[in-house]
């Protein structure tokens, strides 16, 4: 599957260019933002981690090991990339033991910064956001386009489409995931399960979020479409009234998009009618999604990009700061820049 099968078409025109992302791993870099004080005491050992090379599950099953507990013990709030620099929490249970030598766990992919006792574990989806910094290098592109560009999407925000990685090389998530829909069957085990229900809820997700690309209406509210607020789950039907509020204008107030489970949409009018047609389109995988007890949810059409920041350090690299909720990926504001290419296809190879 393509990328604009997996996503769909972008909001702000064509690339600017063309660039290399993730030649190191220091040019993907992410912090967890996490507000949630912590008391210092407590049957939970917290664990502020830079980790690179390594995907979150790895990290913490070469915490449990270190610890001497089960993986079960182990919690975060989100996963995050191996191919990058990453800094984020992790919680052990430890109730009744004293804290661990865990200097067996670090070395030159993991490093543990902070270590803090609190009363409760990390729940997953616990942090607020991540904040980013990312190098694009080798970059070839219109500069006076691009920095139209990002100042438009400073101004506008961009689709909230769920990025390749979730659907796994050429798709082959949700291809796998067709496949257990067809035979009317789960994964036995849990992490394929939860990554195919996950990537057959975003790949129907981003059809929605397509659809309104493509008619241009991703990001203004229609009367009967659900709109919530950019960190909020709730949300609430709009009218002619809701359609014009000032929240709207500067980024608050989103309409949303289906993510499909258990409960109808209460969408009204045109809104209504995209999540029917494409819910009898892709009838097998929604089918899948309600039998395995998913929940309908709601996810914002449009991604306000949080304090963006951009500069270049050298005439081929462009440096971009900024900050996104939890669940939203950065590599959908990449595409509305750049067009990526593997390291050592460009023309004028960077050195770092």
């Amino acid at each position: 599957m393509t990328e604009l099968e997996l996503l769909g078409p972008r909001a702000h025109g064509e690339p600017c260019g063309r660039a290399v992302l993730k030649a190191t791993a220091e040019d993907f870099q992410v912090d967890e933002v996490l507000d949630i004080p912590l008391s210092g005491q407590g049957e939970h050992l917290w664990l502020w981690v830079e980790k690179r090379g390594l995907n979150t599950e790895e990290a913490a099953r070469r915490l449990a090991r270190a610890a001497g507990v089960s993986q079960r013990n182990i919690s975060y709030a989100g996963l995050k990339d191996r191919q990058a620099l990453t800094r984020q929490w992790f919680s052990l249970h430890l109730p009744g033991k004293s804290d661990p030598d865990l200097s067996a766990a670090e070395g030159p992919t993991l490093g543990i910064l902070k270590a803090v006792r609190h009363s409760r574990k990390l729940q997953r989806g616990a942090h607020a956001a991540n904040g980013f910094t990312l190098r694009l290098t080798q970059l070839q592109a219109d500069k006076a386009l691009l920095e139209q560009r990002l100042e438009q999407i400073r101004a506008k925000g961009i689709p909230n489409y769920y990025g390749l990685q979730r659907f796994g090389h050429n798709g082959g998530n949700v291809l796998e995931a067709r496949q257990y829909a067809a035979r009317g069957e789960l994964p036995e085990q849990r992490n394929l399960r939860s990554r195919l229900l996950s990537a057959a809820r975003s790949y129907l997700f981003n059809q929605a979020l397509a659809a309104r690309v493509a008619d241009s209406s991703w990001d203004r509210a229609q009367v009967g479409d659900l709109l919530a607020f950019t960190d909020s789950r709730s949300f609430f039907l709009a009218g002619e009234a809701e359609c014009s509020d000032p929240r709207l204008d500067i980024l608050d107030l989103h309409p949303t998009g289906p993510l499909w489970g258990e409960g109808a949409s209460s969408a009204e009018g045109a809104a209504q009618a995209l999540e029917q047609r494409i819910a009898a389109t892709e009838s097998e995988l929604v089918d899948w999604l309600v039998r395995a007890g998913m929940a309908h949810e709601r996810r914002i059409l449009r991604l306000p990009i949080g304090s963006l920041a951009w500069h270049y350090p050298e005439p081929d690299i462009l440096q971009l700061a900024f900050v996104l909720p939890a669940g939203c990926f950065a590599t959908a504001l990449v595409r509305e820049l750049v067009d990526l290419v593997p390291a050592g296809q460009t023309d004028n190879p960077c050195e770092f």
